[in-house]
């Protein structure tokens, strides 16, 4: 991946986001789906991931949330056109 830790590549209908470190390595496929009808195709990725990861906080599955601590992945669902793409994690 010459470098990069995270790149997104596909024009039109998926996206394929690849995952990298010295420790770690994965692609990440995003295709249209059921609930992705409303996106774009150049914003595809960040609506399905955003819908996804909102998704899954709802579920309160301690499993889920167990996975989510162990590898330090919080999320947190914004308003539409919010600022602060930078925010901290809080507390």
């Amino acid at each position: 991946m010459s470098g990069h830790e995270l790149s997104v590549k596909g024009e039109t209908g998926s996206k394929r986001i690849a995952l990298e470190c010295e420790h770690q390595s994965g692609m990440l496929y995003v295709v249209p789906a059921e609930s992705s009808w409303v996106c774009s195709d150049d914003k595809l990725h960040a609506h399905a991931l955003a819908g996804f990861f909102r998704q899954l906080g709802q579920l309160e599955n301690p499993a889920v949330d167990e996975v989510m601590q162990r590898w330090g992945i919080y999320y947190r669902a914004r308003e539409i056109g919010s600022e602060g793409h930078d925010d901290q994690v809080e507390g």
